[in-house]
Parts: C-alpha cells; structure tokens; sequence
C-alpha cells in the first residue's frame, strides 16, 4: 500500500500542476506582450524622432543656403553702387558707354537672381525698407515720403538685402 499512497500523492501534484499550467504559461504570454507594446511604443517614437530631426536638418540647410546666397548678393550689390558712382561723373567718354552695358548686365544677373530695387521718390517712408539719412522740409510733398534716395536698397523675395538710403519728408515748421 505505500505504493498507493506514493502514486495517489504523485496524481495530485500532476493534477495540481496541469492545473497550474495556464496560469504560469499566461504569466510569460501577458509579460511578452507588455514588452512587445513597449518596444513598438519606442519603435514609433524613435521614427517620429528620426521624422523630426530629417525636417530639422533640411530647414536648417535651407536657412544656411539662403544666407549664403544673401551674403554673395550682397557683395555684388557693392559693385553695382562703384559702377553707378562712376557713371555719376557723366564724362563724355566711350569707357562710360562700356561701363552702361557693364551696370546692365549686373543689374541683368541680379534680376535673374530675384533680386529688384527698392527705395525710389514718391514712396512713403517705410523703415523696414529705407533707411533716412536726411530730412528735407518741404510743403511739396506729404510729410515721411522718400523725395530722394542716397542709395538704392535692394530686396531678394521679401526679404531687404540692404535698406534704401533716403532723404525724408517733413512739413515746413509752422512759427505761430
């Protein structure tokens, strides 16, 4: 009869643990897919992070370029003003008719560029667009309106290269 009770107590321990089984075998099952949601949870993360920083670096890029771009168009606006302070001179003189077709020709590239003149006589004083080196008094025009420009500005886009010098109108003081 031991050998009864030994296999009546073995029959219960193997009841218990098929009993037991699923429970176990679910524990590992429910701790896998908690690890698998966070995993896809980090995957998607790290993808909108990779997004994010790809818009960053391309943004950034373009920022760089368009600043580089503005710089070099800055400095041929400096030999633009040497030319057309030469032919201010008016000589009469064929190298002031070749330097003409030179201002031409750069004021050619420039458009090609995008880029166009800002500042001229009769616009109204606009201080993100000029800038007032000189005030005239005058009842001939209304008061802050451009009535010369020192030094034309110049515009990429709607972005100022370089403001318009101007002298501005004001009213003729009024002794009363």
């Amino acid at each position: 009869m031991p050998n009864s009770h030994a296999s009546e107590g073995d029959e219960r321990v193997a009841q218990q643990q098929v009993a037991e089984a699923p429970r176990d075998e679910q524990e590992p099952q429910r701790d896998l897919e908690a690890e698998l949601a966070q995993m896809e949870d980090r995957y998607k993360r790290a993808l909108a992070d990779l997004d994010n920083y790809r818009k960053r670096s391309a943004r950034e890029t373009e920022r760089r370029i368009a600043e580089s771009r503005e710089a070099q168009l800055r400095e041929w606006l400096e030999a633009v003003d040497s030319v057309e302070r030469a032919l201010l001179m008016e000589l009469d003189n064929p190298v002031f008719e070749g330097l003409r077709g030179v201002l031409e020709q750069m004021e050619a590239i420039l458009a090609r560029q995008g880029v166009q003149r800002i500042g001229a006589a009769g616009e109204q004083f606009d201080p993100e667009r000029h800038e007032a080196v000189g005030v005239r008094y005058t009842d001939d025009a209304p008061d802050r309106t451009v009535v010369d420009v020192a030094r034309s500005g110049f515009a990429l886009g709607d972005r100022v290269l370089r403001p318009a010098e101007v002298i501005v109108s004001r009213a003729e003081p009024r002794d009363e």
